[in-house]
């Protein structure tokens, strides 16, 4: 029985912990974070794609009292607001371990405290910001001392249930049956609408909407530049035939319940295929054939981390290349650090190569030679190196905060020779890195370069080997004319520092957040395509850039472009052009 003197014992215990989390919180408001918090939040805290309904309840005697209806409610909210950063298994990724050996020993009063006013380090302040109600914070601090329910794991058997070819490969078009030419069609993500519309580069017309997973991440090509592979988060892929009169879905198939990778073979004598995807859950990826997308072979990625050598449950695949050195793919396990050189000669005897990077890998791309892969270990504030030649690591490169660099940008820097470039989502800095270590060996593999950008919030810069200009975004800086804006570097004269495009005033949309997002060149190098990303229920656009005049060139307005974020060039994506 709890005494009256240990009652007020804890009660001043908690309110001591509140008070201090208080003024933790206010002066976190304080400091410069350069938006670090907000962005890590637009950019990692998207809902999970995994419905809630589907894992399996973990309520157990050793959490705190909890109704059934309470916990479902709070695995609904958790998914929803809390699973990108902090994992669907609570193991941590941008947000701290949620997990039941740390939640319990803090109690509930101190996860009550932490949920509402947040922290330093950018966890949100769900509950003085009005976003949850005290009731709901009471029941989430309780949810967390409580196992993670377990969604279920999506094998063979479900993938082959999920699978569809609409189009058999000897009743598709032996060839091409329409007039455009494909190498300048765009493949543009409609995040919010479940679909990508392919977008005519030379005329600027949609020639169609194809229904696809919600939120594709991304678009990749076959290597002969026919087939359109898109991968939704919810982890459904669609293969999409451009030799169509109308191009349109011919296989698809779900492999898995969350994903963000796909791509297909691109070595000489398997172009075409192959295809592959990663999937954030299950933690695994999936070998397929280019032509139906039957799944062939599936592996798992959990294991031991880089760093701790401690098991990790749910090691999420987050970016998948085609090797132009080896019949491979390289992908990249986000948790545990690790990147793969999935060798396809032989999927029944498939060989792997695993190289220990850092954690938390994300996206990158190819330098100029495609012989080097430059990924980011945005949460390490890293960047790997990997020799696809030699099959190794070459080097870890310290970069400043949460390195963020699409595939990069290839340029040639007028005193440091050819550099691959990244920006940030933590910090301002545009980071070039050298990468001849023949002609430039003293240098190769170091920060020869640091430019000041308009702000932290950058997710992809972008150049073009016909460009002499240098693009990078800043969608999710917190200030709105940063934002909506785009700063472009001239590459002989870096120096000289950035010139700000209004972007979105160009578009002349009216209300709304409209982001600018993804520069993306055109097949011949003299245009630059931005997404002006809008509200849901708000018009969107397209903005095209003459690349050498910067001045602005058309603007592509349609209702049904639903916020438009990605876009894909079919050459610049087939030949890894960037």
């Amino acid at each position: 029985m709890r005494t009256f003197k240990s009652s007020i014992s804890l009660n001043f215990g908690a309110a001591l912990i509140a008070m201090l989390a208080v003024q933790g919180f206010v002066l976190a408001q304080s400091q410069e974070h350069s938006g670090t918090g907000e962005t890590e939040l637009l950019y990692e805290g998207a809902p999970s794609g995994i419905s809630p309904e589907s894992t399996k309840d973990m309520v157990d005697s050793e959490g705190p009292p909890m109704t059934m209806e309470e916990f479902s409610r709070s695995k609904k909210i958790f998914f929803e607001r809390c699973a990108g950063c902090h994992g669907v298994l609570r193991k941590g990724a941008t947000g701290k371990p949620l997990t039941t050996d740390l939640t319990r020993a803090k109690g509930s009063e101190y996860l009550k405290v932490f949920i509402t006013y947040g922290s330093p380090a950018g966890m949100p302040n769900w509950g003085s910001s009005g976003e949850l109600t005290s009731e709901e914070v009471d029941m989430m601090a309780r949810y967390l001392q409580h196992e993670p329910p377990l969604p279920p794991e999506w094998g063979m058997t479900e993938m082959r249930e999920s699978w569809t070819v609409v189009v058999p490969p000897e009743d598709r078009p032996s060839k091409k049956m329409n007039g455009y030419d494909i190498d300048n069609v765009f493949s543009v993500t409609l995040r919010d609408s479940g679909q990508v519309a392919l977008i005519d580069g030379d005329s600027k017309k949609i020639i169609s909407i194809v229904d696809t997973g919600y939120a594709v991440h991304i678009s990749r090509l076959s290597a002969s530049g026919r087939y359109v592979y898109t991968i939704g988060r919810d982890a459904l892929i669609n293969q999409i035939d451009m030799w169509m009169e109308k191009p349109d879905t011919v296989a698809k198939i779900k492999v898995g319940l969350e994903a963000r990778s796909v791509e297909t073979s691109k070595y000489k004598g398997y172009e075409d295929k192959f295809a592959i995807a990663g999937t954030y859950w299950p933690p695994q990826y999936v070998i397929m054939d280019g032509n139906t997308l039957e799944p062939l072979k599936i592996a798992s990625t959990r294991g031991m981390t880089v760093d701790t050598q401690e098991y990790h449950p749910e090691p999420r695949v987050a970016a998948i290349v085609a090797s132009h050195e080896h019949p491979e793919f390289i992908v990249n396990v986000k948790e545990t650090g690790k990147v793969l050189l999935v060798n396809y000669e032989d999927i029944d005897n498939m060989q792997v190569t695993t190289i220990g990077a850092a954690r938390f890998l994300h996206d990158g791309g190819w330098d100029s030679t495609k012989r080097y892969f430059l990924t980011a270990a945005n949460k390490s504030d890293k960047i790997a190196v990997v020799d696809a030649k030699e099959q190794r690591l070459q080097k870890l490169i310290d970069v400043d905060k949460i390195p963020h660099p699409g595939r990069g940008a290839n340029i040639m820097d007028p005193e440091h020779g050819p550099v691959w470039v990244t920006s940030a989502l933590g910090n301002e800095k545009v980071t070039f890195i050298a990468t001849d270590p023949v002609n430039h060996k003293d240098k190769a593999w170091s920060v020869v370069r640091v430019l000041q950008g308009q702000g932290g919030g950058s997710l992809f810069v972008k150049t073009h080997p016909k460009s002499r200009n240098l693009w990078v975004d800043t969608p999710l800086n917190p200030d709105e004319k940063i934002s909506q804006s785009v700063a472009v570097f001239n590459i002989d004269d870096l120096a000289a520092g950035f010139e700000v495009l209004p972007i979105a005033e160009w578009a002349e949309l009216g209300e709304g957040p409209k982001r600018v997002v993804q520069p993306e060149y055109n097949k011949a190098g003299d245009e630059v395509w931005f997404s002006v990303w809008n509200g849901k229920e708000q018009q969107s656009a397209l903005v095209i850039v003459d690349d050498k005049t910067r001045k602005l060139k058309a603007v592509i307005k349609d209702p049904a472009l639903i916020t438009p974020t990605g876009k894909f060039n079919v050459y610049n994506t087939v030949h890894d052009v960037y």
